[in-house]
């Protein structure tokens, strides 16, 4: 997530309440999890296990809960809870704004695109040219939909991600500043929820089509020409390469990626990443062929074991 303008290292600080460690006019231009910073970024980190993957990313500023070395050419904010100041500024920076009006009136809507009753359009949605947007559709603030996207009755685009740290008194979740990514020719089913990114972008590609009640993760990106049935649960951070097919009920785990025209079978976990060009099947995942020539050793041990008797 971009800023919309770039901020001084202490103008960070002062916002959040806290102390730093480096040149006070270090330039700050946004903000962004661990997989996608950039240089001008700020990324957190609470644990000392991920201490070294923060400290050595591509984030020119680590929002930090103890005093390090802090290394060459990079910044320390130094909070004692920088799961929470993190959160402060996604409400600084992308607060909420309540919607007075079932299409906001700053959407952008292209030509020829139509809008079935009772859909809901926020603020800063931008729809494409000849796009069909079903009835019952809600389309949360600042999407972005492509040229000729169909979506059918009852999808949402843009919620929380499902992301949360466990506290003594429950759950506090990370608040989401990122977007929902549509791009020309996607199809998208009814009854669908595609998550936004907490900072970046959850990405639908050009040409892909969704069938009903499929859910995908925030910050997922998924490529061009894929095919994915109904039921099937993806995780948030994964990356779905072009021309992928997934049947029904695929369940996956998060931050693997699925190499470019892989299958994956129906009622498959996807435990790990997976090579392109292969067909895949079961739980633990593994390529198809395999797991049949399992599946039928494991019918021949009652046979197997009265010949032991």
């Amino acid at each position: 997530m971009k800023f919309p303008k770039v901020y001084a290292l202490h103008e960070i600080a002062t916002l959040i309440n806290c102390e730093y460690v480096g040149d006070a006019n270090y330039l700050v231009s946004g903000m962004n999890e661990i997989h996608v910073v950039e240089k001008g970024d700020i990324v957190f980190v609470d644990h000392p296990k991920y201490y070294d993957k923060a400290l050595n990313s591509a984030a020119t500023i680590i929002l930090i809960n103890k005093k390090v070395d802090c290394p060459e050419g990079k910044a320390l904010l130094i909070s004692e809870d920088p799961f929470n100041d993190f959160n402060k500024l996604t409400k600084y920076f992308k607060p909420f704004a309540a919607s007075s009006a079932s299409i906001s009136s700053s959407a952008t809507i292209g030509q020829g695109t139509v809008i079935q009753p009772n859909a809901f359009i926020g603020n800063h949605v931008v729809i494409g040219e000849n796009c069909l947007i079903h009835a019952n559709v809600v389309i949360y603030d600042n999407t972005v939909i492509g040229n000729n996207v169909i979506i059918h009755a009852g999808t949402v685009l843009g919620a929380d991600a499902f992301y949360y740290k466990k506290r003594e008194d429950g759950f506090d979740q990370l608040l989401s500043g990122g977007r929902v990514v549509i791009k020309d020719n996607v199809g998208i089913g009814a009854l669908c929820t595609i998550d936004k990114g907490v900072t970046g972008d959850t990405i639908i590609g050009e040409g892909t089509k969704l069938d009903n009640q499929v859910h995908v993760g925030h910050d997922t990106v998924i490529g061009k020409m894929c095919l994915i049935a109904s039921q099937t649960g993806i995780a948030g951070c994964v990356i779905i390469e072009d021309e992928v097919t997934i049947w029904g009920q695929v369940g996956t785990t998060s931050g693997i990626t699925i190499g470019k025209k892989a299958v994956i079978m129906g009622q498959t976990g996807v435990t790990k990443s997976v090579e392109g060009g292969k067909s895949y099947f079961g739980t633990p995942i593994e390529e198809s062929r395999e797991k049949l020539k399992q599946l039928a050793n494991i019918k021949k041990i009652p046979e197997i074991l009265n010949k032991l008797k």
